[in-house]
């Protein structure tokens, strides 16, 4: 008999999502250790980024974050929770435009300066005591190891200090092999020091150490222990200031927004008040002034005025934007004219700039799938380096029974094994990467969108707002024959059929108006008043218009069906120019009076000016470009024919939901596809694509459905934006491929004895600060044009 209750699926827990800054880490083996801790705990997703110090964890809702919190403390490094937002301040007291935790890493920057520096002036003198025998005197090597103690304790201590903290977690680092070199060389030397003939003061003029060891004497590495510390040192503070720069570009664009606002008050009796107030104070609905000079406080719409703004800190664009009553404006750019009065529409928060911050933040702290290679072999590196060293020093035992020849190859081992570029590979690329492109209006979505830009071979363009400008325009004027003969011209045309269609709100209507107005501008005039107004569904529209010679006509504008339905014969120029228009993939438009057709009007969606490059740019990326559109035949192989886009690759009269489908057939012709588009009919195929490039003017929807976001409305960022992506992806790979190569081939050469430790660890501090060099080359990626 059949249970009477049913299976009811688990409830769905709601996820918070969170950063953690994350204090305590040296390495990326630190990292993967927080990772690996905090992926253990229930329901929660964790990614640790040792290049910006932050945890992107993911958590249910019922969870505590203070536990997150103790959870990388019982790990053995710090962590705090985000600050909350602060609550408005009745004045504006100033304060710091800098981004959170800036001052702090400036204080460690500088903490770490000034132990370089005191390290430094010490083990100078005992590198020159040790290396150059006619400046010893007696006793020098009491003053070496005078001067190397500070070093090899003070100096050294965070690699002591974070070795000691993994030690009592039961875990290796890179801190590890460091710790461990620096210590055994001292240790040593302090033995010999002590216990043998090295020790004697008598001995100082005889600076040979096979004399030395002759008399009973042994090696003193005390250099080692000391230039080591100091090498390693300056490669640590060299790789924390390339970090800093390697985030310069995400912090100015945190920090373009307005500080204040002049917020405007209109009282019943139509009185205006200005006050001075801190932006955060503002909210959706307040108009506020910006001034020639001022940036815009927050998104807006234009209710008074006109100017042109400056977008160029936001989209990389460098010609001022005009705008005037009814446009949208966004927060952070710079009013360069005149005076605007706005109404804000998204503050806070909800902003398009605080939009690209966290995206941008959200693909700096995630990883790309190249790095999770690096991570586990970072995870198991230091204790295989370990087991090498302990080997390497039996083997030469074994072999030689030199005991200083063993300690030597053992302590090169350890300090030449670092993998801490091998951990910097991959976070401080996507980090320049990443702020780069937002200097440049391109937000990429995550990292592991940078292997899809790699992998794409063909692109899918939207044509409405992506290659073309998204709105009709008046392309084409014709007056017949017989209107010229009877005194009108092409002008006059235009007059009586936009004061006709200025009663109707369809686009070719709107286009037809919009011209006629601004020609009639340009000639001094206005455009004439309209009387018995009719539309005619899908058709066209009638009216009464007086002349500019006063005579009152009756005007049909529409089609050839409108026109010869209602009498008036359409001459054979007119038909002539009418089915050329169309051919052209043209929407045209009759207008006619006095028993006639008298002119022929052609509106298209114009081609945005830089497509056909953007679209010879995407060919010369190896991309195949494909024109998609729910537009005619006609006028979708008119655009491609302009842009150069080949007629096969032309896919006309699709509806927003057989976008998708297109999209699942090229996949399923083996091709991956990258789609751009603006708009929501674009949002489930931009889904569907391997590779989402959304238009910054484009829709909500489709900005979130995308994977890469161009904040310009120009098509050659898309071409930008893979370039770009393409770039990044090949420095982590050129990165990866030293870091991996250069520990490849030092290991064996330290194992055999023939790497001195001083020299591994000037090659270790290197290395590091090479990937974090060459990763910053991405700063100075420009647009090709």
């Amino acid at each position: 008999m059949p249970s009477s209750t049913t299976d009811t699926p688990p409830p769905v827990v709601p996820l918070v999502t969170l950063d953690l800054p994350v204090t305590g880490m040296t390495c990326a083996s630190c990292a993967a250790r927080i990772e690996k801790k905090l992926n253990r705990m229930d329901g929660v997703t964790a990614s640790v980024n040792y290049a910006t110090e932050s945890a992107h964890v993911s958590f249910p809702a019922g969870l505590d974050p203070h536990d997150l919190v103790a959870t990388i403390e019982r790990t053995g490094y710090g962590a705090t929770l985000p600050p909350p937002p602060a609550p408005p301040q009745p004045e504006l007291t100033g304060g710091s435009s800098s981004a959170p935790g800036t001052d702090a890493a400036d204080t460690r920057l500088e903490a770490l300066r000034q132990r370089l520096l005191v390290s430094a002036a010490l083990a100078l003198p005992v590198l020159v005591l040790s290396m150059v025998p006619a400046l010893a005197f007696d006793g020098w090597q009491w003053i070496a190891l005078t001067l190397a103690s500070p070093v090899a304790v003070w100096g050294a201590w965070p690699f002591h200090r974070a070795a000691v903290v993994n030690a009592r977690h039961g875990a290796t680092t890179m801190d590890t092999l460091v710790s461990l070199g620096v210590t055994a060389a001292y240790l040593w030397s302090l033995y010999a020091l002590l216990f043998t003939a090295s020790g004697d003061v008598g001995t100082g003029m005889r600076m040979d150490m096979a004399a030395m060891r002759a008399m009973g004497g042994a090696d003193l590495y005390l250099e080692v222990a000391a230039v080591v510390t100091v090498f390693l040192l300056a490669g640590r503070y060299a790789e924390a200031r390339a970090k800093r720069r390697s985030g310069a570009a995400m912090r100015a664009l945190l920090e373009l927004g307005a500080k204040d606002v002049a917020r405007l008050h209109v009282a019943d009796d139509g009185t205006r008040t200005e006050e001075r107030v801190p932006v955060d104070r503002l909210v959706a609905g307040d108009l506020f002034v910006v001034r020639p000079g001022e940036k815009v406080a927050t998104d807006a719409v234009v209710v008074e005025g006109t100017s042109a703004l400056d977008e160029s800190l936001l989209t990389g664009e460098p010609v001022p934007v005009d705008v005037g009553p009814g446009d949208t404006v966004t927060g952070a750019t710079v009013n360069t004219s005149g005076r605007l009065v706005l109404r804000a529409t998204r503050v806070g928060a909800d902003t398009r700039l605080a939009q690209i911050g966290r995206l941008v933040t959200a693909a700096q702290s995630g990883k790309a799938p190249v790095q999770r290679l690096a991570d586990r072999v970072s995870a198991v590196f230091v204790p295989v380096v370990l087991v090498i060293a302990g080997g390497t020093l039996v083997a030469w035992l074994v072999v030689t029974g030199d005991v200083t020849a063993a300690f030597t190859a053992a302590v090169a081992v350890l300090v030449i094994a670092c993998p801490c570029a091998l951990g910097l590979a991959t976070p401080t690329a996507l980090l320049v990467g990443t702020g780069r492109g937002a200097q440049l209006g391109i937000v990429i979505k995550g990292p592991e969108v940078l292997e899809q830009t790699r992998r794409a071979d063909t692109v899918v363009l939207d044509k409405t707002g992506t290659v073309t400008q998204g709105r009709m325009r008046l392309v084409d004027v014709t007056a017949s024959d017989d209107a010229r003969t009877a005194g009108f011209d092409a002008d006059d045309a235009l007059r009586l059929a936009g004061a006709v269609e200025s009663g109707s709100e369809h686009p070719v209507a709107a286009a037809v108006t919009d011209a006629a107005r601004e020609r009639l501008a340009e000639l001094g005039g206005t455009l004439p008043d309209v009387e018995s107004f009719a539309s005619t569904a899908g058709q066209g529209v009638t009216g009464r218009v007086r002349t500019a010679h006063g005579a009152v006509l009756d005007v049909t504008v529409g089609s050839r069906a409108l026109l010869t339905g209602r009498g008036l014969a359409v001459p054979a120029d007119l038909t002539a120019a009418l089915d050329a228009a169309e051919a052209a993939g043209r929407t045209a438009v009759l207008v006619g009076w006095d028993g006639a057709a008298r002119g022929m009007l052609a509106v298209a969606d114009t081609l945005k000016p830089t497509s056909r490059e953007a679209v010879a740019a995407l060919r010369a990326l190896g991309l195949r470009p494909v024109l998609l559109t729910g537009d005619n035949p006609r006028a979708a192989a008119a655009v491609a024919a302009e842009v150069g886009i080949a007629p096969e690759d032309v896919v006309a009269g699709v509806a927003p939901e057989g976008k998708v489908d297109v999209v699942r057939r090229l996949q399923a012709e083996g091709r991956v596809v990258a789609m751009v588009g603006d708009g929501v009919n674009d949002a489930a195929a931009l889904a569907q694509a391997d590779l989402g490039l959304t238009m910054g003017s484009g829709t909500d929807v489709a900005i979130e459905a995308g994977d890469l976001t161009l904040v310009r409305s120009d098509l050659r960022s898309a071409a930008d934006a893979i370039a770009l992506s393409r770039r990044t992806l090949a420095t982590i790979k050129g990165n990866l491929f030293w870091a991996f190569a250069y520990n490849v081939a030092a290991l064996p050469l330290a194992a055999l004895g023939l790497l001195n430790p001083l020299v591994a660890g000037g090659a270790m501090a290197f290395s590091s600060v090479f990937v974090v060099t060459n990763s910053l080359r991405l700063k100075r990626f420009t647009p090709h044009r």
